[in-house]
């Protein structure tokens, strides 16, 4: 049996961000980043099996979010 042949497209997706990437740029501890999934705060972010991932997008429009007036 052949297998089916997908053309192979160069991705134009940015690799999810790991927690560790979060957490550094936001400039906070990697357990606040931990904390704020386990409250459902924070970004979104998706289980990929046992990790924890976010996409950028929703990095940056929950930063957005955040803009308080000074």
């Amino acid at each position: 049996m052949k297998p089916s042949a997908r053309p192979s497209a160069p991705s134009s997706r940015r690799p999810l961000a790991t927690a560790q990437d979060v957490a550094e740029y936001c400039g906070v501890p990697l357990a606040t980043v931990y904390q704020w999934s386990s409250r459902g705060s924070g970004p979104k972010f998706i289980k990929v099996g046992r990790h924890l991932r976010a996409r950028w997008a929703d990095v940056e429009a929950w930063l957005d979010t955040q803009t308080i007036a000074a």
